[in-house]
């Protein structure tokens, strides 16, 4: 009776042992699985990484009658330009950690901008006859009073005397072939000189008014937006990115051009061929929307304005406050899409955008098939349909350079038909096009 006694208090105690035990472990567990939880969360805290300062995206002002445009007019134009690229999603997550405090951290100054030499002597550009009391804004104006032109044609050409080749010769053909009353402005350091006027002699020997001019662009600037952004740069405060400097100050000179005297800008790759006498206020459609017939594209290389146009104001106002030297066509074909997207139906513009044929016929990826001859009965047929069409219906073809101009021009294309009927001396061969 002892010994069972003593059992079972033996057992009673191991009972009470296992329990504690059991209970000791089962405590040990939960407090480990809710340490491992908490550095679980811990690790996977979710902390934003760091972002870039995004610019603030500057727009022009907002002037009286101002609104958003979605739908631009039917008759005029169609539909707003989509942007090449997605809007920026300024929203950002509000950081779970404690800021750093950056009271103490001293803010780099920013440094001017340093341009190479060809950038500062592009930037130094000046009329050669200022000295002698012939400003730009002078020996235009005197020009234009002396011609007795018809309609303002106006030409920049920012590279050298050597990169001119007979096919900016045939453009310049090309404008008075079909618009012999008209003057023609050249804006160019290189051609304004003793060679350059050699190499144009012929035209004026023909009687044709026509002028190059040295860039004075302080000059031609002021007064403008223009004149604050040139400012601006020249003091280093504006990378001029990328892009050809050339390229971009030719983007903004002939918007002041036609802002200041008002006329017909074209690019030195636009072969003319009609009279330009009843067009006024209007820009071209590089490309549509097959599906809803809207433009989807607009394009700088062909402008008609009347002077202080106000659509031109907000090209050059666009240009100084959102210029961007790292993409190309930002401040030129972009730029007048943007511009004509958010103006459209607002009080005090009136302009019409032309449909693609107009001024560009073919599109720049299709543009070698206009230099090369038919090889068989369909490309005859196709070849024969789109010459008819271009005559019909083009005020001037654009060549597109940066594709074409190392593509000769085979005997039977289009562009050789097209220099028959523009050309004037027509004694330049085909090849040296």
């Amino acid at each position: 009776m002892f010994q069972m006694s003593k059992l079972y208090h033996n057992f009673h105690h191991t009972k009470n042992s296992v329990f504690s035990f059991v209970l000791l472990l089962s405590l040990f567990l939960l407090l480990l699985l809710a340490c491992n939880g908490f550095s679980v969360f811990y690790i996977n805290l979710s902390v934003p990484a760091k972002t870039s300062p995004v610019p603030a995206n500057l727009l022009p002002e907002i002037l009286p009658g101002d609104k958003p445009v979605k739908k631009l007019s039917s008759s005029s134009v169609m539909y707003a330009v989509k942007e090449e690229n997605p809007s920026l999603n300024l929203k950002t997550h509000l950081s779970l950690l404690q800021k750093p405090n950056i009271s103490m951290v001293s803010k780099p100054e920013k440094q001017p901008h340093r341009f190479s030499p060809q950038t500062l002597k592009a930037l130094q550009l000046r009329t050669t006859k200022r000295t002698k009391g012939f400003t730009f804004s002078t020996k235009l104006r005197a020009f234009f009073q002396n011609s007795n032109c018809k309609l303002r044609f106006f030409m920049t050409w920012i590279s050298s005397l050597h990169s001119l080749s007979h096919r900016e010769l045939l453009v310049i053909e090309s404008v008075f072939k079909s618009n012999p009353k008209a003057c023609l402005v050249i804006v160019s350091p290189s051609l304004d000189s003793p060679k350059g006027n050699a190499v144009l002699k012929t035209f004026l020997n023909m009687g044709f008014n026509l002028i190059t001019v040295s860039p004075d662009f302080d000059s031609i600037f002021k007064h403008t937006y223009a004149e604050t952004w040139f400012n601006r740069l020249k003091t280093g405060n504006i990378n001029p990115g990328e892009v050809s400097l050339g390229q971009n100050l030719s983007n903004l000179l002939r918007l002041v051009l036609l802002y200041k005297y008002g006329g017909v800008y074209i690019d030195t790759d636009v072969i003319v061929l009609k009279s330009f006498n009843n067009l006024s206020n209007v820009i071209g459609a590089q490309s549509m929307n097959i599906e809803t017939k809207t433009w989807s594209r607009l394009n700088n290389a062909v402008l008609v304005f009347d002077k202080h146009h106000p659509l031109l104001y907000k090209f050059i106002q666009e240009f100084a406050l959102t210029f961007d030297g790292n993409k190309w066509g930002h401040n030129g074909p972009y730029l007048v899409s943007r511009v004509v997207g958010r103006v459209t139906n607002r009080p005090g513009f009136n302009f019409t955008v032309l449909p693609p044929p107009a001024f560009y016929p073919v599109d720049w990826s299709r543009i070698r098939s206009l230099f090369r001859e038919p090889n068989n009965g369909i490309q005859s047929d196709w070849l024969r349909r789109k010459l008819e069409q271009i005559r019909r219906q083009s005020y001037a073809v654009h060549l597109w350079n940066r594709q074409s101009k190392d593509v000769r021009v085979e005997e039977g294309s289009i562009v050789h038909h097209i220099i028959s009927d523009c050309c004037i001396f027509c004694n330049i061969s085909t090849s040296s096009l």
